[in-house]
């Protein structure tokens, strides 16, 4: 199996054989927070003007360079998402725009034979979904800040899924020192601005919260993440 270690937006329109899309802070590890608060649907969507057409019938999640979206009904907070709870999501769907993430599964998808949606949370059973099909080729992509520079969060992750991958090592407790001393977390950890919560980091650093993987599948209303449970 080839793997393949590309990043942020040009990385994502060159993947190719199965697609691991990264966004820690926090894209893909918001979706698998909403999918355990009951939500019925998640779509991808880059476009905002797309995203407010959905108002009526959806919950608009997202974010424009990190800043809230006017007229959305939250932004990219795992930990909010928390506080709102299980009443808020259940049933619903959430169509989902973000900077990094979101913007580099829809690249992803023009070009690899499949997307998947992966942060520390669902890392390990996104590399057991993998390893049970059995791919030539695996393209780890690592979004960064905004899609267009390095964040550690996400090369770490795709250190961490490399590791499960291949079984090479990998040290979370240094990851995490070092993640933590970078710019991409300490805007969180000031907890300065209420949509950068400080307890979002806390989160998406947790490794395996979830046993689901997350693959971006197109559908008539668009690119919708969808759960995948390896055996």
């Amino acid at each position: 199996m080839e793997i393949r270690r590309l990043s942020l937006l040009d990385g994502a329109r060159d993947a190719s054989g199965i697609a691991i899309v990264i966004d820690v802070f926090r894209a893909f590890s918001v979706e698998p927070i909403l999918i355990s608060l009951g939500v019925s649907r998640i779509l991808l969507e880059e476009d905002v003007e797309a995203c407010l057409a959905w108002r009526d019938r959806a919950l608009l999640v997202g974010e424009v360079d990190g800043l809230p979206i006017d007229g959305f009904d939250m932004t990219n907070s795992p930990y909010l998402a928390l506080r709102r709870g299980r009443e808020a999501f259940a049933g619903r769907t959430v169509v989902h725009r973000t900077s990094a993430g979101v913007r580099g599964a829809l690249a992803a998808h023009g070009t690899a034979d499949q997307v998947l949606l992966a942060s520390f949370m669902t890392a390990g059973a996104t590399a057991r979904h993998v390893l049970q099909q059995a791919p030539d080729c695996v393209s780890l992509i690592a979004m960064g800040n905004r899609a267009t520079e390095a964040a550690p969060e996400d090369d770490r992750c795709a250190d961490y899924l490399e590791s499960l991958l291949t079984d090479r090592p990998y040290d979370h407790l240094a990851a995490i020192d070092e993640i933590l001393h970078q710019p991409t977390a300490e805007k969180f950890l000031r907890g300065d601005k209420p949509y950068w919560p400080k307890e979002d980091p806390l989160l998406c650093l947790q490794r395996n919260l979830f046993d689901f993987a997350i693959a971006a599948v197109r559908t008539p209303d668009g690119l919708e993440g969808r759960v995948v449970v390896p055996n």
